[in-house]
């Protein structure tokens, strides 16, 4: 894992994603954007190509939860994915729901294949809110939001994120961080598929 932080230079990435943190949580926000707010998150360990949607991502994601915890930062534990909110009777689903251990809080995660839009901070900014109505004990800190994206524009990101009511980090991810060597070492696109296949095949049968 120490290999891995100082060849993805993981000393250059953290805090370094766009966020709201310390206008929304004013005296820890700059901290904890050092320990949420990586930019960009290198997921190499997925094996996925740069084309891969929303959903492969999300299944790949899931199927390497431990390098995938790892890779968010220190002290994140999972809690459930595609998490079920029940809002008055509709039914909402989030990608990703995190735990962070360290600042004793839950981390919703969204995941966008493409560009970054404004909207998707909309949506984010509605689980965010949800989660804290709804799960967050009065002892736990205030829920944050983690955007992951394929690219963005800064200023758009930007101006996003000053429009945001909740505390929330927009982040980038990529696969190429490695060197060749690194890579040859990591499972195929395909090799991913057969084992998600194998997985949804058995979970069926049982």
């Amino acid at each position: 894992m120490l290999e891995h932080q100082i060849l993805t230079s993981l000393h250059t990435r953290a805090g370094a994603a766009p966020n709201n943190l310390e206008a929304r949580l004013p005296g820890e926000g700059t901290d904890l954007a050092r320990e949420v707010a990586k930019d960009p998150l290198v997921l190499d360990f997925l094996g996925l190509t740069e084309d891969a949607q929303e959903h492969a991502l999300e299944e790949a994601m899931t199927l390497r939860m431990a390098q995938t915890l790892a890779e968010f930062g220190a002290g994140f534990a999972f809690v459930g994915r595609q998490y079920h909110l029940d809002v008055d009777g509709g039914d909402f689903f989030i990608d990703l729901l995190l735990y962070h251990v360290p600042s004793d809080r839950y981390v919703v995660v969204e995941l966008k294949a493409g560009k970054f839009k404004p909207e998707h901070l909309g949506q984010l900014n509605f689980y965010v809110a949800a989660v804290n109505d709804m799960l967050r004990l009065p002892r736990q800190a205030p829920t944050v939001g983690i955007l992951v994206c394929g690219s963005r524009n800064e200023r758009t990101v930007r101006y996003a994120l000053d429009g945001s009511a909740q505390p929330l980090t927009v982040t980038s991810y990529t696969y190429e961080a490695l060197p060749a060597d690194e890579q040859a070492t990591l499972p195929s696109p395909a090799a991913i598929t057969a084992a998600l296949e194998h997985d949804l095949t058995g979970a069926l049968d049982a």
